[in-house]
C-alpha cells in the first residue's frame, strides 16, 4: 500500500522509536488511512498494568491511535475493556512515516493527558524533553515539538479536541 492510498483495512506493525531505538513494536488493526492520517486499533501493549496515578493502562484496554504525516504528535484514545472512555493519551512526535506493513513513528519524550470529562489535562515529562537534548542537536524539531504540545493543549482544554478524530 502507498502512502497515499486510500483506506484498506488489515493489520499494520506500530513501531515506537525513542533515541534511535526500537521502544515497543506492536500489531494492530488499520482503520483508515487516508495519506495524512492513519487510525489504527490495537489492544494494550504494554506488559502488565501502568499505573500514572491519574489513569491506569491495564490488560484488556483498547487503543484506538491517531498518527499524521504533517503533524508533530499522535493521540491515542483509550478506552477498558468494558468499552469505558478512560480519556487520551497525546505522545509528541516527529510526522508518522508507513512504509508497507510498518507504521514508525519517533517519541520526543513530551506528552499530554485528557480525561474523558475534560476536567483533568496535564503535561507530562517535560523534565524527560529538556534532558534528552533535541533542543541543541535538532532546535527545529525541538521548537516544532513544543508547539505541537502547546497546540494540543489548547485543543484539550477548550477547544474542539474531538474533531482531530472525526
Amino acid at each position: 500500500m502507498s502512502e497515499n492510498s486510500a483506506d484498506r483495512p488489515g493489520e499494520v506493525d506500530v513501531v515506537l522509536v525513542k533515541a534511535g531505538r526500537t521502544k515497543i513494536r506492536y500489531t494492530g488493526e488499520l482503520l483508515t488511512d487516508d495519506g495524512t492520517r492513519v487510525a489504527v486499533r490495537a489492544p494494550w501493549a504494554g506488559s502488565g498494568v501502568r499505573d500514572f496515578g491519574f489513569v491506569r493502562f491495564e490488560p484488556g484496554d483498547v487503543f484506538t491511535e491517531y498518527y499524521w504525516r504533517d503533524r508533530w504528535y499522535a493521540v491515542k484514545e483509550v478506552r477498558s475493556a468494558t468499552g469505558t472512555l478512560k480519556g487520551w493519551y497525546c505522545d509528541i512526535t516527529r510526522p508518522a512515516r508507513r512504509s508497507g506493513p510498518e507504521l514508525v513513528v519517533e517519541d520526543l519524550d513530551l506528552d499530554l493527558w485528557r480525561s474523558a470529562d475534560g476536567t483533568d489535562v496535564r503535561r507530562l515529562d517535560e523534565d524527560e524533553f529538556a534532558d534528552s537534548g533535541l533542543s541543541e542537536t535538532d532546535p527545529e524539531a525541538a521548537a516544532a515539538a513544543l508547539a505541537a504540545l502547546d497546540e494540543l493543549e489548547a485543543l484539550a482544554r477548550g477547544g474542539d479536541f474531538a474533531e482531530l478524530l472525526t
